[in-house]
């Protein structure tokens, strides 16, 4: 028997998709007017991408954000992936219970409690050992960091601890040394969670702004914070723009990764 179609499920999620992605369809569309106004159509253009792209703070500020949001996601992963076989591997040792609350406490943890506690931290070295002498791009850098390191180890872990092991057993049995088999079976099969969690770390890094602004110094402005002043002296066409390029990249990778996963899905089918 067929089944009737549900209208009032149907509508609700016809409904959140329009609230999720109404805004931002919106936005595409007004990063095209000509009008400096942006509630009011006054026709098609590129003017405000023109203007983005010889905006030298917005550009400066995109190239630092990315700077330190890589540099996180790679000092994230190595630190994350590192705790996680540590904690998984290591099944009784003393302090890990202690060890596991730490590394979730940023999960939970306010961003405004964990950015105050970073910068008093840098007070501190800085009074005691004399670094940093100012803040700024390594400052963010460690504080995004500390924060990244807890997504990365919670996603690794998970998969850590769903690994089986009788693999690696094998390789050792027929010989291989143990750092070999990490190389060979261990990281390849994790690697999808190492992976997901960099993109987690990359993404966190470059979206903060309330770490970022307690850590930051002078030359030190990120994308985020640029964004976040702008906005609250009027939200400027030249946003509407910017939003449209990193949705656009976005949507981009998702399409891609999307496209690739179905490739190896239909290669494994075969």
């Amino acid at each position: 028997m067929k089944q009737r179609p549900n209208f009032f499920l149907l509508n609700l999620m016809l409904f959140g998709y329009a609230f999720l992605y109404a805004p931002i369809i919106t936005l595409i569309a007004f990063s095209f007017n000509q009008s400096q106004v942006i509630t009011t159509w006054t026709g098609f253009s590129f003017r405000w991408y023109h203007e983005l792209l010889s905006n030298k703070m917005i550009l400066d500020a995109a190239l630092l954000s990315l700077k330190i949001a890589f540099m996180t996601a790679n000092f994230a992963v190595i630190i994350g992936t590192v705790g996680a076989l540590v904690i998984v591997r290591f099944k009784t040792f003393r302090g890990k219970t202690l060890l596991n609350g730490l590394v979730t406490a940023p999960l939970v943890m306010p961003e405004i409690m964990s950015g105050l506690a970073i910068l008093l931290l840098f007070v501190v070295l800085q009074q005691s050992v004399g670094w940093p002498q100012e803040r700024g791009i390594a400052t963010i850098t460690f504080g995004h960091i500390t924060i990244a390191v807890a997504y990365v180890l919670v996603i690794i872990r998970t998969r850590l601890s769903e690994f089986d092991y009788h693999l690696e057993e094998a390789a050792l049995d027929l010989g291989a040394k143990p750092l070999t088999v990490f190389f060979r079976i261990t990281l390849p099969l994790i690697m999808p969670s190492i992976i997901s969690g960099w993109l987690l770390a990359f993404t966190l890094s470059l979206d903060d702004v309330v770490i970022a602004s307690f850590l930051s110094g002078p030359g030190a402005t990120t994308l985020p914070m640029v964004i976040f002043a702008s906005v609250r002296f009027g939200l400027s066409p030249q946003i509407n723009a910017l939003a449209t390029i990193i949705v656009s990249i976005v949507a981009t990778g998702v399409i891609l990764a999307a496209w690739i996963n179905l490739k190896a899905s239909k290669s494994i089918d075969r």
